[in-house]
């Protein structure tokens, strides 16, 4: 197929092009950067120049390209950047939503996120809503989300990829990532809170096989829903960070995801299926990339 990927550069982008091309695609990636051209031209992809918070610009691209198939995996939080990251859930997904419509594509793929559900005490399912009357600061997050899913349910063939939390390179857990500097600093409490973790390769590989799925959402997160106290210490052992301080408080909507569907339904089998192991194993391939 030809493919559009929206976010090509980002952590997961970079993955998956090579993994589109590996597949016999024809990938184009676009990028608001100059500099940037070279990276996805480098995995065999074309690279096109569009701004997303330009509705003409993202319009010219797709008319250009004239993709069967998006992959919307843009986001804004290297820098931490919230409201920016917002604004592209809301605004820049509409605009590419906007787009693709204007040029008769199909079949979206986008990235959310698995930790928007409403509160409960078991991992949540799909099947579940999402936190729509949360609080700030939570809220700002949750309408973002919600703008996009429902931006991206406009397209006939629409697959959601709730994502869990990402590590691995590119992102804040990556050895020099800002999560990892604060927990070196102890500025990160080990709390009851339940996270659901995903490598970033996992993330790609997910995008790729939605090309075939069915549409609507779909959580891809490891095997294991787990405790901050659980986690933390894990990771900072894997970091050689000091022992985290341990504190009891949670939010209730911390309460980690399913993956059944995506693994009983969909046949998606993460290669760091617990981050137990995936900790240890991302950081020492880390250290590898970098004496190669």
């Amino acid at each position: 197929m030809k493919i559009l990927v929206a976010g090509a550069t980002g952590a997961v982008g970079r993955i998956l092009l090579p993994k589109l091309i590996h597949a016999g695609h024809e990938v184009i990636g676009i990028t608001q950067s100059e500099s940037k051209k070279a990276i996805i031209e480098n995995t065999g992809a074309k690279a096109l120049i569009a701004d997303v918070f330009d509705r003409e610009s993202i319009r010219s691209a797709l008319e250009e390209s004239q993709p069967e198939v998006v992959i919307h995996q843009l986001t804004s939080l290297s820098n931490r950047n919230f409201s920016d990251n917002t604004r592209i859930r809301k605004d820049g997904t509409q605009n590419l939503v906007d787009a693709a419509i204007s040029v008769g594509i199909k079949r979206i793929i986008a990235q959310s996120i698995s930790w928007a559900y409403e509160p409960g005490e078991k991992p949540a399912t799909e099947e579940e809503s999402l936190h729509v009357v949360a609080e700030e600061p939570r809220k700002s997050t949750i309408d973002g989300i919600l703008a996009l899913e429902n931006a991206v349910s406009k397209i006939p063939q629409n697959v959601i990829l709730r994502y869990g939390m990402f590590y691995g390179p590119g992102t804040w857990y990556e050895r020099n990532g800002f999560m990892a500097k604060q927990i070196h600093q102890r500025q990160v409490p080990a709390t009851e809170g339940v996270t659901s973790f995903l490598h970033v390769e996992d993330a790609a590989e997910a995008a790729l096989l939605a090309l075939q799925w069915p549409s609507g959402p779909v959580n891809i997160v490891d095997d294991e829903p787990a405790r901050g106290s659980d986690w933390l210490p894990v990771l900072a052992q894997a970091l050689g960070a000091p022992t985290p301080e341990t504190i009891s408080n949670s939010n209730a909507w911390e309460r980690g995801a399913s993956n059944r569907k995506a693994r009983q339904e969909y046949g998606w089998k993460p290669l760091y299926p617990t981050w137990r192991t995936g900790f240890s194993t991302s950081l020492a391939d880390e250290n590898n990339s970098m004496l190669d």
